[in-house]
């Protein structure tokens, strides 16, 4: 029963839903006594389970097992649906501050003319300046990969046209048939 599924039925039909049980409320908690606090954080005393429902039947509140390893168990009294429609407003608001960095990829090659190096450098800028990361991808076809050089010289000044933006986070390091650099920017 504790982490027992349960069925909601909507208007296409019955559509399964999984409720959390990590608080006890009400007829759940096991315990005989219960220490209660009111909904002002207030110490009630120690109370029998039963007494201690009576008391939050009479006000219309729901008595919430908070702390069940206390000993005897800590109950509080509270409008659980309010408390749990707050709680998850509080966990909206914390994704909503957080910052998603995403990884963008430049690809170039050991043989790139200067100009096409310099547009590779502009898209790297544009995602530095948007505060993501952006891992600059030097590829070898066939026998170029006996020059790795070449593309460490690449990671090197494609690094060096934006230090002013951004940090070195991995240095450039050749992986199978590709060169990797992985640049991130530079927080003020």
């Amino acid at each position: 029963m504790e982490n027992s599924p349960a069925f909601l039925f909507l208007n296409n039909g019955w559509r399964w839903r999984h409720i959390s049980k990590d608080l006890r409320i009400n007829d759940e908690i096991r315990a005989r006594e219960v220490r209660l606090v009111g909904e002002n954080g207030e110490q009630l005393g120690i109370f029998p389970i039963k007494e201690a429902l009576r008391v939050s039947l009479e006000k219309g509140l729901d008595l919430v097992e908070v702390a069940p390893t206390a000993k005897p168990p800590v109950c509080r009294l509270m409008d659980y649906g309010k408390f749990r429609y707050e709680q998850s407003k509080r966990e909206r608001e914390a994704r909503k501050k957080q910052k998603i960095i995403t990884v963008k990829e430049v690809k170039i090659r050991p043989k790139i003319e200067s100009h096409d190096l310099e547009v590779k450098t502009r898209n790297a800028e544009r995602f530095l300046k948007d505060g993501d990361k952006v891992k600059v991808t030097v590829m070898f076809r066939g026998r170029e990969i006996t020059h790795p050089a070449l593309g460490k010289q690449l990671c090197e000044q494609m690094a060096e046209m934006l230090k002013d933006i951004a940090n070195v986070e991995r240095e450039a390091k050749l992986e199978g048939r590709n060169m990797i650099m992985i640049l991130s920017p530079k927080h003020e």
